[in-house]
């Protein structure tokens, strides 16, 4: 009688520490979750997709209506989802500091819904953000676990949900906070 060797489960590939430029480029879901490169930056991924964010909107602001911002913020969303996804199952890590994808959606929903705010206005935005996306207070600390796989488990849909949905929550936040503001000064 011969002894069968018990099945092994899958080997999960090795975690990608630092994306390289190589790496973006090797899957167009890359290049977007990376946010156009913004996401390689070895410093602060997250404040230079958010900078990224501010840049593009300042650029696009001009030419698209409220229609199309929605519909870049609707597509991008769903584009975002499946983006953010596939670089974070090839990244092996749930959710990569160098995707910014979600940065970028969620800064653009503030600037969109507080324009026509101005330069003070819009800085006051960032920062708002880059504190809630940092630090995680409350609710956006309880929407950033909501999506997390278990130890071990691939990243999937529902992780690549939640890498957006922390950033839609901390947006939230902002826009509340400076709603609040203008209600009360």
């Amino acid at each position: 009688m011969t002894d069968t060797p018990a099945p092994q489960p899958p080997l999960q590939p090795a975690p990608i520490r630092r994306p390289t430029l190589r790496f973006m480029f090797s899957h167009p879901a890359h290049v977007i979750a990376l946010g156009f490169g913004s996401g390689l930056s070895p410093f602060a991924p997250g404040t230079v997709g958010t900078l990224w964010a501010w840049l593009a909107f300042i650029v696009m602001r001009p030419v698209l209506t409220d229609v199309h911002w929605a519909l870049l913020l609707g597509l991008g969303t769903l584009v975002g989802w499946w983006a953010c996804t596939v670089t974070a199952r090839h990244m092996a890590v749930a959710d990569p500091g160098a995707i910014v994808w979600d940065e970028i959606l969620a800064f653009w929903l503030v600037l969109w819904l507080v324009t026509p705010a101005g330069l003070l206005g819009q800085t006051v935005a960032f920062a708002l953000f880059r504190f809630f996306d940092a630090v995680k207070p409350g609710p956006v600390a309880w929407a950033d676990e909501r999506f997390k796989g278990r130890r071990g488990e691939p990243p999937g849909w529902r992780q690549g949900w939640g890498i957006l949905f922390d950033d839609f929550v901390a947006a939230l936040c902002v826009l509340l906070v400076i709603a609040l503001w203008r209600w009360v000064v």
